[in-house]
Parts: C-alpha cells; sequence; structure tokens
C-alpha cells in the first residue's frame, strides 16, 4: 500500500508541474509565432577567418554561409544553433550533432551556428540565455521547434521530419 501512494504522490507532483508548461521560448513568445530577423556575421563578413566567427575548434563553413535575416528571406527551413564552445563543453558536443545532421539534410535548409561571442546581438534579440539551444524555423519564418540544452541527433533528426520537412 505504501508504494501505491508514493507512486500516486509522485504521479500527481508531476502532472502538476506538467500543467504548468507551457510552450514558451527563451524569447518570451510562443511557438508558432516569427523568428526574429536580426543581422548576423558571416563567414564572407569576417573575411574568411573563422576565429571572427565562432569559438568553435572544428567549424565548418556551411553554418557560416547566412545571417539569420538573410536566411529568413530565402523560403526554406532553418535550423538554428546558438552555441559557445568556447565555454561550454555541451556545445562543443551539440555542434558534432548539427555537423551530422547537415550532412544529412544539405541543400533541403539553412544551417547557422551562432556564438556569443561574435553575435552577441542575436542572442539578444532571441533572448537566449545558457547555451546550446536549438531553435527550427518553417520555411514561413515561424518558429516550429525550440530546446534548451543538448539535443540527441536522433531527437533533431526526429524534429525535422515532424517539423520542417
Amino acid at each position: 500500500m505504501n508504494n501505491r501512494r508514493f507512486l500516486s504522490a509522485c504521479c500527481g507532483i508531476a502532472l502538476g508541474l506538467l500543467g504548468g508548461c507551457d510552450q514558451r521560448l527563451s524569447a518570451g513568445f510562443t511557438i508558432g509565432q516569427k523568428a526574429p530577423s536580426v543581422a548576423t556575421k558571416t563567414l564572407a563578413d569576417v573575411g574568411g577567418d573563422f576565429s571572427k566567427i565562432t569559438t568553435y575548434r572544428q567549424p565548418d563553413p556551411r553554418m557560416y554561409q547566412y545571417s539569420i535575416d538573410k536566411a529568413l528571406l530565402t523560403g526554406k527551413p532553418i535550423v538554428l544553433e546558438f552555441a559557445t564552445p568556447g565555454h561550454c563543453t555541451n556545445c562543443d558536443e551539440q555542434l558534432q550533432v548539427l555537423k551530422a545532421i547537415l550532412d544529412k539534410y544539405q541543400g533541403q535548409m539553412i544551417f547557422i551556428h551562432i556564438d556569443q561571442y561574435e553575435n552577441p546581438q542575436a542572442y539578444k534579440a532571441y533572448q537566449v540565455m545558457g547555451d546550446p539551444w536549438t531553435f527550427l524555423i518553417d520555411k514561413h519564418g515561424i518558429v516550429r521547434f525550440e530546446r534548451a540544452g543538448a539535443t540527441l541527433y536522433g531527437e533533431l533528426d526526429m524534429a525535422i521530419k515532424q517539423h520542417l520537412l
């Protein structure tokens, strides 16, 4: 009988916590709203010098081709990753996941990595606190998915299939 009471109490607490959840983004808007359009540095803007755009040790040029504002005008879905690997081990790992997903979906969508040190205005526009933080934006510029913290390959792949393709 004690186990039943304990399980019942745990379920009640969990339901109470879930009942208070609403899909709020870090920016304080809900999924389904327009993504903030903000100019961010591209690899071309910094003359091809990765050190002026990211603290990532193994940068992939495909993640630095578009500014957020320009990407939103292309009519392509966007995977937007806020990560500052210069001070975040999880960010480094998250960017490895992003590179693997990019290999799978290259040409179908745009992938953008935003580093806090080099594009703080984007962190401010999205009101991202902490990283990594992943946003999926559809071809109309509407945020369809967000995730704070690390996202596994399978989770990100499923979210892309469900929300963007």
